[in-house]
Parts: C-alpha cells; structure tokens; sequence
C-alpha cells in the first residue's frame, strides 16, 4: 500500500535535489566499464564493496524520517556522490522496505530492487556528480539492528534506537552501506511532540507542526554509514555543561531512577581530559550523548556521539556496588576511545575491526587505571579479559589476530577475546618493546594523518615504526598474522645457594609453532618465615627458543620465579616444579595482589590442563579463600571456585559424595563471610551473590526465601529487586516448593520488561523435563510473540551443570536439528542458539555425539561451525579434569 508522506519529507527531497548543484564534481572518470553483477544477496561481499568505492566518492546524505511510534516508519535518504564508471550498473544498500519512490538524477524511475538492494541502471547514472532519493516505508525491528523499536511494558511508552554495526545502516536508510564511503549527514526528523530525538549532531532547531516537533540537525563531519545514528522516544534526559563538552544521558522514563547520572558525568568527564591529553588530538565532535536502552544485542555500542549501552548491565536498583561502578567506568571509556580511534579513523574493512576493539580495550584500562578510583584496571584486565584471550588462543578456533573477511556476513565470525583482549594485550607488551613516550608518539602521528578517513594496518603500523625508528614488520608477522598463544618458563640451577645458570624456555604447539619476541620482567622470590619477598627483578626481551639471562648467574637461588612479572607480555608461564610446590603452599603469604592473582590462576590453569587434580585444587581455594582481602582476587577465586562445582556436578554428578561435600562446605564458608563482612558492603555483597548461586541444601534455600520475605536480616545487605528476581530463578533452579508462585506474586510487583525477562529466566531453568520441553520449541521456531531478547534469556536458563539427564533428553535432536536451524535463521540468533544450545555433558557419549557432528555437518554457517568445535573441545577439556581427579 503506498503511504502518502508528510509535507516535510517532500520539501526535503525537493531542497536537497535543489542544492545539490553546488556540490563539486570528479573530472577524472574511470575509464575501464569493468562490472561484476552482484550476487542477489543480502551481504555485501569485499570484492564488490571495493569495486564500489573506486567508483563512487564524495558522499552526502540528506535524511529525513517520520517516527509515529508505531510499528513503521516513513523515510526519504538523499545520496549525493561522485560517480566515475558511469557506464556500468551501480548498488545502492537498503533492506527490506517498501520504495514509494525512486528519483535518479531528478527523473522518476522504477525501482530495480531486490529486498537487499537497489540496482541503479547505468543509463540512469552519470560520470561526476549524482542524487539518488529514495522514499520508502520500513518495519522497525524487533531484533536489536536497524531502528529497533520497544514498547516499555510498564507504561505502554514506546522507544527507538539505531544500531548498525557491522553493516545495518541500510535497514534505515538507503545507503552505500561499507565503512570505506564515509560521508557527511545532514538530517530531519519529525517525532511526536513529547520525544527527545538525538543523534551525531545536536539540533539545531525544533519546529511544531501539530501534534509533532520537527527536529533538525547540523550537518556531521565525515562518518562511516556504521558510525552514523538516531534515537528517538519520550526518554528522560540528565544534562552536566561543567566539563569542555555539554554531556547528556537518557535512558526510559519507567527505569530513570536505577541510574546514577553523577557517576555517569564523572567518568565521562576525566575520560575525556585523559583521552585529549594522551592522543594530543582534540575530541572529534562537539557534544557527548550516552543513552541506555532495552533488547541490546551486546554491552554498548560507539556511535559518534550519541553512544548506546545495553541497559541490563548498568541498571542498579540502590548504590552501586564496586565491581559495577568499575564495569560502568571501563565501558564509558572503551566506546570514548573508538571516538578517535574507530570514528575519527576509521578501518577500509571489516578485517580492521579487531585494531579498533583492541585499541579500545587497551585504551580503556589504561584510562580507567590512571584517570579514575579503579587503578588496579590492569589487574582486573588480566583476571578477565585476559584470560579469556588465552583460553581463546588455546582453543581449536584459534585465529590470527587479523583475519581476511570475505563479506558482512563474516564480519562478526572472529569477534571474540583474540579480537578484544590478546589484541589489547598484543598493543600493551608494543608499548613496552618501544616505550610508553614513542608508543603514545606514534598514536598521535596516526590519528592526525588519517583523521576523517579510512586507515589499513599498515598505516597503523608506519606511524609506530617512524616513531621508533624501528622496522616492526616481523613483529606484525609474529603477532598479528600468526594464531597461537606461546609458553614460557624458567630453567634454572643453583649452587651453593646461588644461580649458576639461568634461561628462559619459550614453546609453542607443533600447529602454530611462531616462537615471538617480547619484552617481559622477570620476578624471583624467596619465602623468609611468613614473609614471601622479591628478591630480584630485571627485564628481558627474549626471542627463539632458549634466552640467556647471564644477569642472574651469583643471584640469591630463589624458592619461585614468576617468568611474567607484572604482566607485560602476553604469553602463559608454566611454573617449574620448585616454584609450583611454593605457591601451593605458600600463597597466602603473597603480598603482591598481581603476583598472588598470578599465582591463583596458574593454579587454576594446572587444573584445566588435567596436571592439577581438581579435588587438590578446591582443597587450597576453600582453605585460603576466606582469608582473601582484596576485592579483584576474591571476586576471581570465586569465579574459579564456581567453575570448579560445575566440574564436579559434570564430572562426578550432583549428588555424589564429593560433590555434596564441596556444595555444603562452599554454601557454609560463604554464608559466614557473608556475615562476617558486614562493615565492608563490596565484600559483603561479592560473599552474598556467591552463596545465593551456590545454594542448593534446604537450609541454605530457606535462607533465601526467609530473605526475601523479610524474616532474616543481613546488616547492610540490601535486597534489591534484581536480587530478589536472582533469589528466585535459584529457589526455581533447586525446586524448592514456593517456587512458581513466588514467580507469579514477585511479577505482580515487577511488571517491567527487566521482571518479563527474569520471571522467564526462573520458569525455564526449574529442573522439569515439560518447561524445558516447551521452551525449547519456542526457541526453536522462533515464537513471534517474544522478541529476541526474550528468547535469548530463555535459552541462557534451559540447562544448568546440575540438569544433566534433562540436557541428555533433548540432546541427541539438538544435535541432529542443528544444520536446519542453521539454515533457517540469521547470524544473529545463531550467536546466542549455537553458544548455549549445542549439547554437551562430560562423557564419552557426549563427546561422540559431537565428533560425528563436526564430521557430518560441514555445511554449516562459520560461526556455526566455530561454535560446534568449541563446544566439543570444551567437552574433551571435562573428560580430560574428570581423569585427573583422584576422587572417584
């Protein structure tokens, strides 16, 4: 049905085909007609996309959209460009609407459109300077991208918000939808009158028109489609004009007050000092809007200006506890730092975007430790991230760091902790190779060469290389084009209790044998009565297999040397036998909070290497796990400590004697370090969440639910609602009794989109073979009346460590309905549905099942297939700690 547009989107096209007159031409046509017709596909392919941009330059967009709030929207893009080739068919991106309209250098024509795009006939089209505008009607999404639209169930109030990386600005606007055709963006919109409309420029003016405003906005500096942005709806808005650049933060009306809008401000505030005074550039745009919002696909998102975050991870119902207040202050940075670094300059491809994730991730924790309270960031980064980006090396879909990427389709295959944290890690051991003053040298000279414009690898690398004078071409070899995480350790011998001789020993696996040069320090120690003392540190850049270290020969012969001190490389140290052996028994004894961070995860790494029996392993946690002050390592430990129960409850099962044992221990040593830290609401509150996710005997459920009626205080422990939805989703979990009206009575008060997700979150993992039944086919076709987020938490809750017979009896149709699922639904949902569903339950079976699925099933989508062989390694990894237990 055609939709008759309002006045405002028809002046525009009228005026925008108007000026275009002004805009300069390229007098220099290209003069091959060579043209490879585009697949009929909904992705973009790099071959096609560079075949576009030697064609088309100088790209403007005038946007004009009519939002009502309900479940469409009206639009007209203008693209104004260059166009040399004229002679030859051109794309233009847009996704899933209904054209109205299509005019091609002022003459109407039909529209060549295939769903995915528009193919704009050659006669049509000129050499130099072309307009395309298109009209059209779109469906708003429901799945996170495009301009997603939610409907608030508290208040009926509805809310919009754009996302479009890696490649959905065309499911808003008509587009040439690829990083590399930046372009500026002047734009209109016209919004019910009570909405707040924001974007990558601030208004300019507002004018009423009836029951509407009609917001304008200044035209934008050069921005990649994916960096461009709208948001719209009645969102509360918090404003702080103290700092350089006016901030402003939104969020929905109905959750305003589970915000903290100073903490907001203060972080945003010092990140932008730190940023301006470390990249000695000037922040690229001139204001700094955050927003939160609902159905987020992932933590947030660095549109220039105008950043999003998922508002599940930064609401808090009361004071924010330490860890949060932590997370909010290193996600504020990391999407400051793509402001330069992603926004300013911006990658040709999709297979630059781990540089600008690296880079913000390294950015971040360097600006979260030296610009806010949080300055043990680094330690925090090797606790998480970090070991995530071992794991993730260490696995059978290990990848380089830069990867090709053949189309939109595979932008997001590698995005993982190799992509975010080894590449952070990667650019921080660069930075002591060549020194913090050179390194921050070679930054500035990059992000001042290319700023508004697109960069390779090799840009980034020059700018460092000529800043150090140093030729980095082996290092970028070594680091970004091999896969692979190297081993070192120390081989040492002592006489007469000093070092005769001393080496370091770095390895790598027979499939990714790259041997690295790194910079790292070494730390020897020797444990005096209680004391555990640094005896020595020096630095060493090692390479090859065996480095020398001839500076230690007549050094005291330490009792444990730590090969990475202070965490400048990235590369895992294996402990030998001496230093092993002290720091199982002297750990507590470690003043060091990184040092004894270390030294807990190696430990814990022992254990999943099958070398350390897990049993040995919980036999240290639960002695000197009450002992541990620092906030960063208990939180770690814990977090190691409950990966360990669920070892036992696949390893062993749930009501073996060992397992019981471990639980009811476990359950009793946190409720009384929940008691005991009263006066200390960071531990107390790190105690409590580890006890409410371990409870699982009677009396430690009965706590609960005596907690959430009242009946039992905790000094200082504040039941927030989102603690009272996880009190529940655990008593559903375990089966206790009240379970399913507590979740009938607690959404009465708590009919929030937050309380539909938890209430369904606690329906699905209680242990009954119907509800997991039921659920599971919903997730499987898809059930439209849920959106994906809805969807998603169901299928995160479906089966937990302890429901191994109720993940068994589905298991064997998960697996078989695998390639059709596949098949039928978009990368998107596959993330989230190969990530938790593919089934696998620590056993012989279990591990079958899932070869000959990797050996039959070849056909499946990338990440698909990634998300097969990581499930099968993992199961591999549990039979290989379930052999090493000495517990049977």
């Amino acid at each position: 049905m055609k939709l008759h547009l309002p006045l405002i989107l028809a002046t525009s096209i009228i005026s925008s085909l108007t000026l275009s007159a002004c805009v300069a031409t390229d007098n220099n046509p290209l003069q091959t007609s060579s043209f490879s017709p585009r697949a009929e596909n909904r992705d973009l392919f790099q071959e096609q996309a560079f075949m576009r941009s030697e064609r088309v330059s100088n790209v403007d967009y005038d946007l004009t959209f009519d939002l009502t709030g309900g479940e469409s929207f009206s639009a007209i893009s203008v693209i104004n460009f260059d166009l040399t080739g004229a002679k030859s068919p051109l794309t233009l991106d847009l996704d899933e609407a209904t054209i109205t309209q299509l005019v091609v250098n002022g003459k109407k024509v039909t529209a060549n459109y295939n769903n995915w795009f528009i193919t704009l006939a050659s006669s049509d089209l000129k050499e130099g300077f072309n307009t395309v505008a298109v009209s059209f009607d779109r469906k708003h999404s429901t799945d996170g991208e495009g301009l997603h639209r939610f409907a608030d169930p508290v208040d009926g109030r509805v809310y919009l918000y754009s996302h479009f990386e890696p490649a959905a600005a065309h499911q808003m606007f008509a587009s040439f939808d690829q990083p590399d055709l930046k372009a500026n963006y002047q734009m209109t919109v016209s919004a019910p009158a009570e909405w707040q409309v924001f974007s990558a420029m601030k208004e300019t003016s507002i004018d009423m028109k009836g029951d509407k405003n009609v917001w304008h906005f200044d035209r934008t500096l050069k921005l990649s489609p994916y960096n461009f942005s709208l948001h719209a709806g009645p969102y509360k808005k918090f404003e702080d004009n103290s700092g350089k650049y006016p901030m402003r933060l939104f969020t929905r009306q109905s959750v305003a007050s589970q915000v903290s809008p100073s903490d907001w401000f203060k972080y945003t505030k010092a990140g932008i000092g730190f940023f301006e005074d470390y990249y000695g550039v000037d922040y690229p745009f001139r204001k700094y809007d955050q927003v939160l919002v609902p159905d987020f696909l992932y933590g947030a998102m660095e549109n220039a200006a105008a950043i999003t975050f998922g508002e599940a991870g930064f609401l808090t119902n009361g004071e924010m506890s330490r860890s949060q207040r932590n997370r909010l202050a290193t996600v504020i940075m990391h999407e400051m730092a793509h402001q330069w670094f992603g926004n300013l300059v911006t990658m040709k491809w999709w297979n630059g975007l781990w540089l600008n994730e690296s880079f913000a991730a390294f950015m971040a924790t360097l600006a979260t430790a030296e610009a806010t309270e949080f300055t043990d960031a680094w330690r925090s980064f090797y606790a998480g991230g970090k070991q995530s980006a071992y794991r993730a090396d260490q696995s059978i879909t290990t990848h380089p760091i830069e990867v090709p990427i053949p189309s939109t389709a595979n932008a997001f295959d590698n995005i993982d902790a190799i992509t975010y944290s080894k590449g952070a890690s990667t650019l921080n051991q660069l930075r002591y190779l060549l020194g913090e003053e050179t390194f921050r040298r070679g930054i500035h000279n990059y992000l001042t060469s290319n700023a508004y414009k697109n960069a390779v690898l090799d840009d980034f690398i020059d700018s460092l290389a000529k800043a150090s004078g140093r030729n980095l071409d082996n290092w970028k070899q070594e680091w970004l084009y091999k896969a692979g995480v190297n081993t070192i350790s120390a081989n040492f011998q002592c006489e007469a209790g000093k070092i005769s001789q001393f080496e370091l020993i770095q390895t790598a696996k027979e499939s990714f044998p790259t041997l690295r040069e790194q910079k790292v320090q070494l730390g020897l120690f020797n444990v005096e009565g209680n004391q555990f003392n640094l005896t020595q540190k020096t630095a060493v850049t090692y390479q090859g297999e065996i480095t020398n270290v001839s500076e230690l020969v007549g050094s005291q012969c330490p009792d444990l040397v730590y090969s990475n001190y202070e965490d400048w490389g990235f590369v895992q140290v294996n402990l030998d036998e001496v230093s092993f052996a002290t720091a199982k028994q002297h750990l507590s004894k470690v003043t060091d909070p990184l040092l004894r961070s270390m030294l807990w995860q190696s430990l814990w790494d022992s254990v999943r290497e099958g070398q350390l029996p897990l049993n040995e392993y919980l036999d240290v946690a639960l002695i000197n796990i009450s002992a541990e002050t620092d906030y960063t390592i208990l939180g770690q430990v814990l977090g190691q400590m409950s990966s360990a129960r669920s070892y036992l409850n696949l390893t062993l099962g749930k009501d073996h004697a060992y397992t019981r044992s471990v639980n009811d221990k476990f359950e009793t040593l946190a409720w009384q370090n929940t008691l005991a830290n009263k006066d200390k609401k960071n531990h107390l509150r790190r105690w409590f969440g580890s006890y409410r996710s371990a409870a699982s005997s009677e009396n430690a459920l009965n706590n609960l639910v005596q907690l959430l009626n009242g009946d039992l205080i905790v000094e200082n422990l504040k039941i927030s609602q989102d603690l009272r939805w996880s009190i529940i989703g655990q008593l559903s979990r375990f089966s206790h009794k009240d379970a399913e009206k507590l979740i009938a009575a607690e959404l009465k008060t708590d009919n929030s989109d937050t309380g539909l997700k938890a209430a369904i979150f606690a329906e699905v993992i209680a242990p009954i073979s119907a509800v997991k039944e039921q659920w599971l086919a919903k997730i499987q076709s898809k059930d439209s009346t849920l959106n994906f987020s809805k969807i998603r938490t169901a299928m995160g809750a479906l089966y937990t460590s302890e429901q191994v017979e109720l993940n068994e009896a589905t298991a064997d149709e998960r697996i078989a309905s695998l390639p059709e699922i596949d098949k039928a639904n978009n990368h998107t949902f596959m993330r989230s549905y190969a990530g938790r569903l593919i089934p696998s339950t620590c056993n012989d079976n279990s591990v079958q099942r899932l070869r000959k699925a990797v050996d039959e099933f070849t056909d499946l989508a990338a990440g698909t297939r990634r998300s097969l062989l990581v499930t099968l390694q993992a199961d591999e990894r549990c039979l290989t700690i379930k052999n090493a237990l000495t517990v049977k």
